[in-house]
């Protein structure tokens, strides 16, 4: 029988190495796609909410010079175009009727008419088109200087601070608005009442003098918000617009406005509300002086 007990016994020890670590270049990898793959849908969600001049615009933009379908002057990269037809708008202000671009004047219309002498009335129409264009522009250079002297004339007051945003100035079709505007809980007159607050006078005080300068036609009217309650069945918003654009009237003109400035002084009611969305608000209750386009039937400083 073999003898086992005097045998050596043999251990084998196996080492086993490591595995590689792979690292996380994978991951990085995976961020990546995940990235490009949001900016691919950021970019489909973009153009689709632009409209095919928009595109057009930007197609232009990128494609070389000498290629370009536009024919524009605009140039940029919308081609002239925006992406909100609204524009920029400041708070508070109407949303659809204000435009600071003034167009001619169509209280006259010409039409070029051939006669013998062979276009003379061609000529006499491009000269009347061009005298109006260039009192259009010389008016609106006189309107900018009156705003900025009434905005002038308001700082110097620190009584009316506080209805500091109550007093808007713009340019419009009709020509320069000067609007008192009540807001929220500073109106301009006390509830049913035609006479304004004491700020609210000193703000109608310091534009006379400044209106007074100026050769143009003055409209005054009132405007009230939807929804008040009248006691006096016989005196309602009609009634009460009316009062308060003749009381601003007289006020201007105890501070040295003329009634030969005066072209019309009219109560408006409830008919033009400042937003049309929301008769019932506040703002809709307001003053508006408008400065007219056009010079004035009589002559600054003729005394009859």
């Amino acid at each position: 029988m073999a003898d086992y007990g005097n045998r050596p016994i043999i251990i084998k020890k196996v080492k086993k190495a490591a595995h590689v670590h792979h690292g996380g270049a994978w991951k990085i990898a995976y961020a990546d796609f995940v990235t490009a793959m949001m900016a691919f849908f950021l970019l489909l969600w973009l153009i689709s909410m632009t409209t095919p001049e928009q595109r057009q615009g930007l197609a232009d933009y990128f494609a070389p010079p000498n290629i370009s379908a536009s024919n524009s002057g605009a140039g940029g990269v919308m081609g002239g175009s925006s992406m909100d037809d609204s524009g920029a708008k400041m708070a508070g202000s109407a949303i659809d009727t204000r435009e600071n671009v003034s167009p001619l004047p169509d209280s006259t219309e010409f039409s070029p008419q051939e006669d013998a002498t062979g276009g003379q009335a061609d000529s006499e129409y491009d000269a009347v088109k061009a005298s109006q264009i260039d009192l259009r522009s010389s008016q609106d250079q006189l309107f900018h200087s009156a705003a900025a002297s009434i905005r002038q004339a308001w700082q110097a007051l620190p009584d009316i601070t506080e209805i500091a945003d109550n007093l808007v100035i713009e340019e419009t079709v009709e020509g320069l608005d000067i609007q008192l505007i009540d807001q929220g809980e500073r109106p301009m007159f006390p509830e049913g009442s035609k006479y304004p607050y004491e700020a609210t006078r000193q703000a109608i005080a310091a534009i006379a003098p400044v209106l007074q300068r100026l050769p143009n036609q003055i409209v005054i009217s009132g405007h009230t918000a939807g929804g008040a309650v009248y006691t006096n069945p016989r005196y309602g918003s009609w009634e009460l617009s009316s009062d308060r654009a003749n009381t601003v009237r007289s006020i201007l003109g105890e501070f040295g406005l003329s009634d030969g400035h005066i072209n019309s002084v009219v109560g408006r009611s409830t008919a033009e509300p400042f937003f049309p969305n929301d008769p019932y608000l506040a703002a809709n209750a307001r003053i508006t002086i408008t400065v007219l386009y056009g010079a004035s039937p009589v002559p600054p400083g003729l005394t009859p």
